[in-house]
């Protein structure tokens, strides 16, 4: 049975492994193969990455030289050659879904990436897609690239979907410990896919399907989206009735059951919470269905940098000062505190905002030394060092991303005024929550 060869080449690690994307997500999962000794070819269009890789490098600041360096000694490789992937047993799919200028799925990287693999795929192969979609990705998009072929899943081909869950960044979790869901189009397609997964990981989740296992992934970040949704409106809420919000949520906190703790913040981020929810939204208005409650909290949650803005303008004001010709310093332009990846981040729309209103913005981050090219922004800006001379000089700084690199002793003692969107600084009278 093909099935069973190609589990026995998983069991014996004489499966060749191939993952298509080498950011957040594929790097770490392509290591983490490499260190269970399987030979791993990484993917990906930017042939700046697999060069990095080929001279030993890291480009992802929560993971070390080191660890690459290993790893490519060992039985790791990257390349932009799709015919290298004549020789894989598997293929795991890591690329950006982001949504269009209508908020609409782009599944472009996910389907190009799969018909320039056509040529190179063979009978007795698994195919996994990790990057997040609506429910019925799998099925109606890939599964018919894949039979276009002659192969029949599940009896010559084994197809599933096993959602990533990578967080940069967390000292607690990694991606060997963080239980990994897996849906097959076929029970034997499931069979496979746990094969491969539970040779690097602790606990896999099997689930009935690749739609359950599609829906389960944007559960996982509405549910984060719409409860960040509603401490992001109690935190306006309580701003206008002049209560510390973080000193509410951690009252509440303390109630052993009922409550998570979910914290307020300059806005959404990252490629997963902005994005994830308007892929069901997209999906469910095919059924009919109009999802206005997650709609609602996407609305609160777009609407915070303005917020934001809003608060600086305000605080500036009370001090003699309008926004236009103020100078205004960014501590932080990645999503989220101690990663490089800026990706939706809050903070580049507030450093727009703030330029558009005239303020000569400048921005400082550890983790990005310059302002990255995005497709809806073009910022020539170097990130600034924080010297004592230089958060004095600013008439407002905003902590939009809390890295834990900042001197946040020297920053609150020298600065004029400070936008404390992240409740990192002390109640002093230059310190306004943001």
């Amino acid at each position: 049975m093909p099935a069973s060869n190609i589990i026995a080449r998983i069991d014996n690690k004489s499966a060749v492994i191939g993952v298509f994307g080498l950011g957040y997500v594929g790097l770490p999962l392509a290591l983490c193969f490499a260190e269970a000794d399987f030979s791993v070819i990484g993917f990906d269009t930017d042939p700046a990455k697999a060069a990095a890789i080929s001279e030993g490098t890291s480009y992802l600041n929560h993971i070390s030289h080191a660890r690459v360096q290993a790893a490519t000694a060992a039985n790791f490789s990257a390349t932009s050659d799709y015919s290298k992937a004549s020789v894989l047993d598997a293929i795991i799919i890591c690329v950006p879904t982001p949504l269009n200028k209508y908020r609409e799925p782009d599944l472009s990287y996910v389907t190009d990436t799969v018909t320039n693999l056509l040529p190179y795929l063979k009978a007795d192969q698994l195919l996994s897609l990790e990057s997040t979609s609506y429910p019925g990705t799998t099925e109606e998009l890939i599964r018919p690239l894949i039979e276009s072929k002659g192969f029949i899943i599940g009896e010559d081909y084994f197809l599933v979907y096993s959602p990533e869950r990578e967080d940069p960044g967390n000292a607690q979790y990694s991606t060997r410990t963080i239980p990994k869901v897996c849906g097959g189009t076929t029970q034997t397609c499931l069979r496979v896919g746990t094969a491969l997964y539970q040779s690097i990981i602790e606990t896999i989740v099997p689930v009935s399907s690749t739609q359950t296992a599609e829906m389960t992934k944007l559960l996982e970040n509405i549910y984060r989206a719409v409860n960040i949704g509603l401490v992001n409106e109690m935190k306006i809420v309580a701003d206008k009735m002049s209560i510390n919000i973080h000193e509410v949520i951690d009252a509440a906190a303390t109630k052993p059951f009922g409550f998570t703790k979910f914290t307020p913040g300059p806005g959404l981020g990252g490629h997963c919470i902005p994005i994830d929810p308007f892929y069901l939204t997209w999906k469910a208005r095919e059924y009919g269905i109009h999802t206005r409650f997650i709609e609602l909290a996407g609305e609160v949650n777009r609407a915070m940098p303005e917020w934001v803005v809003q608060k600086a303008a305000d605080a500036l004001n009370e001090h003699g000062k309008a926004v236009k010709g103020s100078k205004i310093l960014i501590l932080g332009l990645a999503y989220k505190k101690n990663v490089s990846d800026s990706r939706e981040a809050p903070a580049v729309e507030i450093v727009d905002l703030l330029k558009k209103k005239g303020a000569l913005v400048d921005y400082s981050d550890p983790y990005i030394p310059k302002f990255p090219k995005k497709r809806d922004y073009r910022f020539e800006m170097n990130s600034v060092e924080l010297s004592v001379h230089a958060v004095k000089s600013f008439d407002c700084v905003i902590l939009v991303t809390d890295h834990d690199d900042f001197d946040y002793t020297k920053i609150e003692h020298h600065a004029q005024l400070i936008i404390d969107t992240r409740n990192r600084f002390n109640d002093r009278k230059n310190v306004i929550q943001g």
